[in-house]
């Protein structure tokens, strides 16, 4: 329960998509603290004891749920949303899925997976994977964003000028994300909560988690911005950093061909290092592995490198 709170909107007051028309499950004023009660990115379908049988049956109606939307009193487009993540209350139970057709490597892996992961909500210790390996846990939100201008109903999936699904593991507590608001009010919503992901989520999942997230909502006026942008107060690696990295690269013409190359070179890497199979590798570097554009000026080719924290079998 947050204390500070002027607001709390519950997860039952969620929704799909995007729409200017959705009605807004709260009204506020800028400067306003609100506590957001978020569904995974499942929509609560995979919770605890799940299995392939249940990913096998996934709704995909229901994925990508997030909590909102807020109305902020006074907010017109060309203004900005200033959000300031105060604090992740994580549920302490996630999982990491390879869904078919989904992922950097979609073509090589056709087969359902699923990795449940249980961790401590309190001391956020590292979380065990497989024999030897555990995973640092850092809580941030994957889907965060504004309503766009354009009319009627759009997917969750892709991310916009206005925000929505970015992915972007550095937005945590003690972050500042700055939106384009682009319709009257902003309709602010937030989910898609992980406790952990590496940069470029290879394989389509994190470790995904139902959390709570407590956001303070302020309003720049005439901010004219055509993306977000953010602000981080303080190192953003240093709970990956501790004992180096294993990096493999992919060098070529084209990037997506190169990031795949650099994917595929550490899932080999980690079968020889520590006999991992190809599918238990390609989970793990989604949830703790960062893609990284090395070079993207030297025509013809470019380099992708892909950086695997060594923390993990320290």
């Amino acid at each position: 329960m947050c204390v500070t709170c002027n607001h709390t909107i519950h997860r039952a007051r969620h929704h799909f998509g995007w729409n200017r028309d959705f009605e807004p499950a709260l009204i506020a004023k800028a400067g306003e603290t609100i506590h957001f009660e978020c569904l995974d990115s499942s929509g609560g379908q995979l919770s605890k004891g799940a299995t392939l049988d249940t990913l096998a049956n996934l709704d995909f109606g229901k994925i990508n749920p997030v909590t909102g939307p807020v109305y902020v009193e006074d907010a017109q487009p060309g203004d900005a949303l200033k959000v300031t993540l105060r604090r992740f209350v994580p549920s302490g139970v996630g999982w990491t899925a390879n869904i078919p057709g989904f992922g950097l490597l979609a073509n090589q892996f056709e087969e359902p997976a699923l990795h449940m992961w249980n961790y401590d909500p309190i001391s956020m210790t590292p979380s065990l994977y497989g024999p030897g390996g555990r995973v640092p846990l850092k809580p941030f939100a994957g889907t965060i964003g504004v309503a766009p201008a354009e009319p009627g109903l759009h997917s969750v999936v892709p991310p916009r000028g206005v925000g929505g699904n970015l992915d972007i593991r550095d937005l945590t507590a003690g972050v500042t994300l700055y939106l384009p608001v682009e319709v009257e009010g902003g309709l602010f919503s937030i989910g898609d909560t992980h406790a952990a992901q590496g940069d470029g989520e290879v394989c389509g999942t994190a470790i995904e988690s139902q959390m709570e997230v407590e956001a303070t909502i302020e309003l720049v006026k005439d901010a004219r911005l055509k993306s977000p942008r953010f602000t981080t107060t303080e190192p953003v690696t240093r709970h990956l950093d501790g004992a180096g990295y294993e990096v493999t690269t992919g060098v070529g013409p084209d990037l997506m061909t190169g990031a795949r190359e650099s994917v595929m070179r550490m899932i080999d890497l980690l079968g020889v290092e520590h006999g991992m199979s190809p599918i238990d590798a390609y989970l793990l570097c989604s949830v703790c592995g960062d893609l990284r554009v090395s070079e993207i000026v030297d025509a013809p080719n470019w380099v992708v490198s892909f950086y695997f924290p060594r923390i993990v079998f320290a």
